[in-house]
């Protein structure tokens, strides 16, 4: 795995409503960065002074990763994530088991 990045992508919702995955230290750093003043409060502070920990090493991806989710929640921006449909069998058939 690279230095900065998450074990699994954040998808936040972002401008007019896309979807936007964040794979890294660095993508979230530059996502907060350009954060709109007016809506920049304590959690953007948090999620940004992690942010800068995490591309010096002072802290671990997963760590910012978690400040980044935690933000995105206190905005409603963050995108569930979607649980695999049941596994499928030769065939199209599902599963029983």
């Amino acid at each position: 795995m690279n230095r900065g990045q998450f074990e699994e992508p954040v998808t936040l919702l972002v401008g007019m409503g896309f979807p936007r995955k964040i794979d890294s230290v660095m993508e979230a750093y530059a996502l907060l960065q350009d954060w709109p003043s007016a809506g920049r409060n304590g959690a953007h502070t948090v999620a940004l002074n992690a942010c800068k920990a995490g591309i010096v090493g002072e802290i671990d991806p997963e760590t910012v990763r978690a400040t980044l989710v935690s933000f995105a929640r206190r905005h409603d921006i963050l995108v569930p994530e979607m649980v695999s449909p049941p596994a499928m069998v030769a065939g199209g058939a599902l599963r029983t088991s």
